[in-house]
């Protein structure tokens, strides 16, 4: 692997950085201002993706349930996506746009918060999960790239990663997922 590839891509992913902070500065911290006081209300914060926003939306919820940069106690986080049982069965037998809205609808109420993550915006069942925590009252966020795709306008708080590259948006969502966690972990616990 050449060096100057590597500096690139680097370099790729830093100017998308940047590009997001000029266009998503608000919607990211509107959207970890929700969560945060979705937690000071008692609210839990679920998550949902397929594939590598699968992998982010339990990485967030670990972060939140865990520790961020201090052991303190939990923040309610949950990942619509680590029940194999139930996602085989759900999928199986009513099909599998339904694996996250019937989660939503049996483990959510209308003080916690939605964070949906989709990097086209457009994966079925991310957006019948928003589809059904807006039913619900729950506030929704949506993590997407490519433009938002059919996500964006679902959620109150829609977080589009100026970018078409898949990669890169993963990339850029783990970071706004960081952030989220750290300003919840401190409104809550301080420094």
């Amino acid at each position: 692997m050449p060096c100057e590839w590597v500096k690139q891509t680097l370099k790729s992913g830093s100017d998308l950085y940047l590009r997001t902070s000029d266009t998503c500065c608000d919607d990211i911290a509107a959207a970890a201002n929700a969560v945060l006081e979705t937690l000071k209300g008692g609210g839990k914060v679920l998550l949902c993706g397929n594939g590598g926003s699968a992998a982010d939306a339990q990485h967030i919820a670990t972060e939140m349930t865990v520790k961020m940069r201090k052991v303190r106690e939990p923040m309610a986080a949950v990942a619509l996506t680590t029940n194999p049982s139930l996602l085989t069965a759900q999928a199986n037998d009513l099909g599998f746009d339904t694996v996250f809205s019937r989660q939503v609808a049996s483990l959510g109420s209308a003080k916690d918060i939605l964070i949906a993550i989709s990097t086209s915006g457009n994966s079925p069942n991310v957006l019948e999960a928003v589809n059904a925590a807006r039913d619900m009252k729950m506030k929704t966020i949506g993590l997407t790239g490519c433009g938002g795709g059919k996500l964006a306008p679902l959620c109150d708080i829609p977080i589009i990663v100026p970018s078409d590259e898949v990669q890169r948006i993963q990339e850029a969502h783990i970071a706004i997922g960081h952030m989220i966690c750290e300003h919840a972990e401190t409104g809550l616990y301080g420094e």
